[in-house]
């Protein structure tokens, strides 16, 4: 029986009869047959060939994706790679010599002295009763600068001179007895003996009033330094009294100094020469003087002198530059440069920077750029002038020297040279 249809069973009398009622099913399309039954339909054809076609699709763009990865970490390697080549290679600076045999400038250090440097002492005991001049005064010669106050002195010759007057006299009573005693001899009223004892007497009178004379002149000296006068001209440079001090000009050993005299109207400047510039230094020659107070102002002088001999602790020749100061455009004690002339050591030699010298046991080296490549060259140094120096062989003007070299710095090492330099310093 259909499970859509019931039953229902009804007894009516004695007769049993079964009513069946048939209910009609639903209807179902064909399509949801079809899926309920999970048969093929019309356009299962083309669902299956898009999603293949979809498939291949992401397949190609994975691949795609892959090789593009793969490409592309690849190529960053090469990148990488070459930055680091590049990197490696060290970038220099570079200047080029400087060619020329002229003659060459090294500038010292020298230190400015008056020509006559004196300090002025008292040589009478006393006190300062008055002084005239003051530092930065101009004197001349015989100009009077203090007076001295000496009362005991003053005393001691007037002493002397009393001495000198008694002596004077005890001389000629000898005088007048000697030609008394002379003439009685003469008449033989006494005898030659007593004659010659007057006679000695005498002698001995003279001597003492020499010896007198002698003294007050002494003192005379001496109370003629109450008055200290200049011994030149020149320029006070110091005064170290004043009014009232105390002068004792003979017990100490190292005597007061009143005054300190310059003459400034021609000074010495004395330099200390390079051992290895003491050849080329001539008396007679000119040089040129600069001090920081002006250095655009260049002042002339002469080599006048030298010692003639080096120094043992120092390596140095002492020499004597003499300028006219007329104008007094240098003071004493100034501190100068000295710029003397130096010949040049050939028409090969050519100048360098300092900071591109390479000290090593090979010697004396630089590092040159050539194709690319650094290679060391020695080279001959012949003058120093402290930030460059003279290089007689080994280089040209066309080389390109390198700049503060490394310490690791070997021929042959690949360089990348940097913008030039043309005064010597890195760029």
């Amino acid at each position: 029986m259909n499970p859509a249809q019931s039953e229902n069973t009804a007894t009516q009398g004695p007769t049993q009869f079964t009513v069946t009622s048939t209910t009609p099913e639903p209807h179902h399309s064909a399509e949801e047959q079809r899926l309920a039954h999970g048969a093929p339909g019309p356009n299962d054809a083309g669902t299956g060939k898009g999603l293949w076609i979809f498939a291949v699709i992401v397949a190609i763009l994975l691949a795609a994706a892959i090789v593009y990865g793969i490409h592309s970490r690849s190529k960053a390697e090469s990148n990488l790679q070459a930055s680091t080549q590049t990197a490696a290679v060290p970038s220099v600076s570079v200047v080029h010599p400087t060619g020329g045999s002229k003659a060459q400038e090294v500038v010292l250090p020298g230190n400015t002295q008056a020509f006559i440097d004196t300090s002025i002492y008292a040589r009478t005991n006393g006190y300062v009763k008055q002084w005239f001049a003051d530092i930065g005064a101009h004197v001349h010669k015989g100009e009077l600068l203090a007076t001295i106050e000496t009362p005991e002195l003053d005393q001691q010759l007037q002493q002397a001179e009393a001495d000198l007057k008694s002596a004077q006299a005890n001389q000629q009573l000898a005088a007048t007895t000697n030609v008394r005693w002379q003439a009685l001899v003469a008449k033989h009223a006494v005898s030659v003996q007593e004659a010659d004892q007057v006679a000695s007497d005498l002698s001995a009178k003279e001597a003492a009033t020499a010896a007198q004379e002698a003294n007050v002149r002494r003192l005379e000296q001496l109370q003629s330094y109450e008055r200290v006068i200049a011994p030149f001209d020149g320029i006070i440079t110091a005064r170290d009294t004043d009014v009232g001090s105390l002068i004792d000009a003979g017990s100490s050993a190292e005597p007061h100094e009143l005054f300190h005299l310059d003459q400034v109207g021609r000074l010495r400047i004395f330099v200390a020469v390079p051992e290895a510039y003491a050849v080329s230094v001539h008396n007679g020659e000119q040089v040129d003087i600069t001090q920081d107070a002006d250095p655009g102002h260049i002042i002339h002088g002469t080599v006048t002198r030298n010692s003639n001999a080096i120094s043992q602790s120092s390596r140095t020749l002492n020499v004597e530059v003499d300028v006219d100061n007329a104008g007094s455009d240098l003071l004493p004690g100034a501190y100068v440069f000295v710029h003397m002339k130096l010949p040049g050591s050939g028409q090969n030699a050519v100048t360098i920077p300092s900071n591109t010298l390479i000290f090593r046991s090979a010697g004396l080296q630089v590092g040159v750029v050539r194709d690319g490549k650094a290679v060391l060259v020695p080279i001959t140094v012949g003058h120093d002038f402290g930030n460059s120096v003279e290089v007689t062989s080994g280089l040209t003007p066309q080389d390109a020297v390198i700049l503060d070299p490394s310490d690791s710095l070997v021929s042959g090492t690949p360089v990348e040279v940097g913008a030039p330099s043309t005064n010597g310093a890195a760029q």
